[in-house]
């Protein structure tokens, strides 16, 4: 069993600003690490902001990052901290909007002096806060944020998630070796979902195949039928959908069937979360271009099993691993560095670190910032009545195509 310290972390995030101090001999009591010697003269915690959509679009798995983040922060804790040293994350709300996460920026940059920020969650939020970063000099690392433009920020700016531009790549090889030539896209009006589209129609047709019909639709969306409706008049091929919540990439599935649609589906992680495809029923026919957790990988299956039993579930576990390795990520690099306040170091740290972790056994960084040792995969959602957290509610088919 996890410790009664860890399951003070089920409590409800706040929406705004939150701040986690874990105190040192209550962790290491409550943890059975009773024996160990913390140096009380190490001076004040290592202090790094943590910037993930709490609220809004995202909250899914923005709170399953910030929640898989606070659980590796009590195990370094645990175990005697950085160097003796405690970790503090100092959290604010992105909200998964430019505007948000411009705000939230500032109050940890100039509010809470954070010289390193883990997140942000959504593309949205990563496009406008990387550049105030950049030229600030402080260093952002996210797990989620996929868009292609992020890569060109500059040097501070980094992450542990696949470029959609190559996720676009794999999902139009995999449409095309699949047969499909006519292609719908249905795609939710955000950085991430367009960037995500214009990449794979981008391919799409650069293979020789024709996007026949497009559009896309607002967040907050609950009834998808009117504008799907148009789209599958035709029957094409396939429909590919980009979303970006949980909850409009489940509808938009299932309101695809409703209108009699029965030809094939493909989209990408977020239409895999548990909400997603409790939405969507049964979700037949559906097709996920996605990074997956190896079911090979110890440390894996020993993250998201841990999180389950903090917070009884283990959907987006991929997003459970991506926010735990950034936090062990950021505790190497201060390790080295020693001194939270050294962006320049902890940049310079990641630019040469390779990392074997929960999403990977072997990664590290390109020169502009972008995770090596990453490859999509095909995943298939599994009947309902066959879903179980221990298989995240689908099947790994294989790796995806990476020519047609």
């Amino acid at each position: 069993m996890l410790s009664p310290i860890l399951t003070m972390l089920r409590r409800p995030i706040l929406p705004t600003a939150a701040l986690l101090i874990l105190a040192t001999a209550a962790i290491a009591c409550a943890t059975g690490y009773c024996n160990v010697e913390f140096d009380t003269d190490a001076g004040r915690p290592y202090r790094i902001g943590v910037m993930d959509s709490l609220t809004g679009a995202g909250a899914t798995y923005g709170g399953t990052l910030w929640q898989a983040k606070q659980m590796a922060a009590a195990e370094i804790n645990a175990a005697g901290g950085i160097n003796g040293r405690m970790l503090e994350l100092v959290a604010a709300d992105s909200m998964c909007r430019a505007e948000s996460a411009a705000a939230a920026y500032r109050r940890l940059t100039q509010d809470e002096g954070v010289k390193i920020i883990l997140g942000a969650s959504c593309s949205d939020a990563m496009l406008a806060a990387a550049p105030l970063a950049q030229a600030d000099g402080v260093v952002m690392l996210s797990a989620s944020a996929t868009h292609p433009d992020i890569a060109q920020t500059g040097d501070y700016i980094f992450r542990t998630a696949l470029n959609s531009r190559q996720v676009g790549i794999d999902t139009a090889n995999t449409m095309w070796a699949a047969g499909v030539r006519n292609l719908a896209t249905f795609t939710e009006n955000t950085e991430y979902a367009m960037g995500l589209h214009r990449a794979t129609a981008a391919r799409f047709e650069e293979l020789g195949g024709k996007v026949t019909e497009e559009d896309n639709f607002p967040s907050g969306l609950d009834d998808f039928k009117p504008l799907l409706e148009p789209l599958l008049a035709d029957n094409p091929d396939a429909l590919h959908i980009a979303p970006q919540s949980e909850s409009s990439g489940g509808g938009s599935i299932r309101d695809a069937r409703a209108l009699g649609y029965d030809g094939p589906i493909y989209t990408e992680v977020v239409t895999m979360g548990s909400e997603a495809l409790r939405i969507a029923g049964d979700a037949a026919g559906v097709t996920a271009v996605m990074v997956a957790l190896s079911p090979f990988n110890a440390k894996a299956r020993e993250v998201v099993a841990n999180f389950h039993e903090l917070h009884g579930h283990s959907s987006l576990s991929w997003f459970i691993a991506g926010g735990y390795d950034n936090v062990y990520l950021a505790a190497e690099c201060l390790k080295q560095t020693g001194d939270d306040q050294d962006a320049a170091g902890f940049r310079d740290c990641l630019n040469a670190i390779v990392w074997s972790g929960a999403i990977s056994e072997s990664y590290g960084f390109d020169a502009d910032g972008e995770i090596v040792g990453l490859s999509a995969v095909l995943v298939r959602p599994l009947p309902a009545a066959e879903r179980t957290p221990e298989n995240h509610g689908y099947r790994i088919l294989g790796a995806a195509p990476s020519a047609p």
